[in-house]
């Protein structure tokens, strides 16, 4: 199976971690409030930004294949955690400055839901660890 993404993670004391993931490095860590220092955005924020960029870049490369202009696209995304059952919910908001007529926002809406991280999250990828 070909690999579509890589990051390693080195963690020395705490909870902040320096993750690279090609030729970028970025910070992971939990809130003051939960303990952490608060350096890097929390692993679930890291979870849904993902969601986030992947669903403006999808629409922002469709859009151009058609000649569609969208101005700013704003994705705003929520994890919430059911307190009764568990159950996880994530709820996306999509807008853009340009105006867009209907025909455009119901493919568009159709394309978000297809995403590949939208994919990956919605089909619940299997995750295999081993201790090297």
């Amino acid at each position: 199976m070909p690999r579509i993404a890589h990051a390693v993670l080195d963690s020395q004391a705490g909870d902040a971690c320096v993750i690279r993931a090609r030729r970028h490095t970025l910070t992971a860590d939990e809130a003051a409030s939960h303990g952490g220092t608060d350096t890097g955005p929390a692993p679930y924020e890291l979870l849904v930004s993902a969601l986030a960029a992947c669903t403006a870049i999808t629409l922002r490369m469709v859009a151009a294949r058609k000649g569609w202009e969208l101005g700013t696209i704003h994705v705003d995304v929520e994890l919430e955690k059911d307190p009764a059952t568990g159950a996880d919910r994530i709820s996306r908001a999509i807008s853009f400055s340009a105006a867009l007529g209907g025909a455009q926002q119901a493919a568009l809406a159709e394309i978000a839901e297809k995403t590949p991280v939208t994919k990956t999250i919605k089909a619940g990828a299997p995750v295999e660890t081993k201790f090297v």
